[in-house]
């Protein structure tokens, strides 16, 4: 990792007491960190205060938004009913809006991975599909049985689109960890890649930015050689 490289802003998970501490703490797998250094990112984890999200964009390059074992709100996408399956963190998605919404009006480049894509897509103006199994018939396990370090299944990827350029595949084995996906993006915002068994969305962009990138899957465990070209793009895009 250069000391120079650009500087990432990764958003952390955040649990209530119990476990790791009696009190509440915030969580970030580690390969989140070490798969931005490894592509020459200087990686920076972010507390959850939305009225320091500007503060924050002043120091950084680029926005990293991961993922989580909970939801979107379905209100923020105009959703009039929640599924029993739908899970908030409220604070944390507050927080996750706020600096999405300052990146992207500064056009900074931008990475949403698994629900940050999908927070990604709402914050573009798109909708989700709540629960997988319920709205899709014969949909593949999403939520893969088999470990996070192996792949699920395979996606195809759009050729003339930034995910296709950037990866130079027309497909890419990848790990699977979710029960929503994007249900549609409203244009200029294009879907880049899908899983052909079922069409469940794997993938979005918005080509009028300068780098504005969801995937549904987990680059950062490096199961493709598409997951390593996503990341060294990410952070090419952020240098100055």
């Amino acid at each position: 990792m250069s000391p120079t490289g650009p500087l990432i802003g990764i958003t952390a998970d955040a649990e209530e007491g119990g476990g790791y501490s009696a009190l509440p703490w915030y969580a970030l797998r580690q390969n989140y960190a070490d798969a931005v250094a490894a592509a020459g990112g200087v990686p920076l984890i972010l507390p959850h205060r939305p009225a320091l999200a500007a503060r924050y964009l002043d120091l950084m390059d680029g926005l990293l938004i991961t993922g989580g074992a909970f939801d979107v709100d379905p209100a923020l996408f105009g959703a009039e009913t929640r599924h029993d399956s739908v899970t908030l963190k409220a604070g944390r998605t507050d927080f996750e809006l706020a600096i999405l919404r300052g990146a992207l009006a500064r056009d900074m480049p931008v990475l949403g991975i698994c629900g940050g894509q999908q927070l990604l897509a709402v914050a573009l103006g798109g909708t989700l599909i709540q629960h997988i199994p319920d709205a899709v018939p014969n949909a593949l396990a999403h939520e893969q049985p088999n470990p996070r370090t192996e792949p699920g299944h395979v996606v195809t990827l759009r050729p003339d689109s930034l995910l296709g350029r950037i990866t130079g595949q027309a497909t890419a084995a990848v790990n699977s960890a979710h029960h929503q996906a994007v249900a549609a993006v409203p244009a200029p915002v294009i879907v880049n890649a899908w899983t052909a068994a079922d069409g469940v969305i794997e993938g979005i962009e918005d080509p009028t930015r300068r780098f504005c990138l969801g995937v549904q899957w987990h680059p950062e465990y490096a199961i493709d050689p598409a997951d390593d070209a996503i990341l060294r793009a990410f952070v090419a895009a952020a240098r100055r």
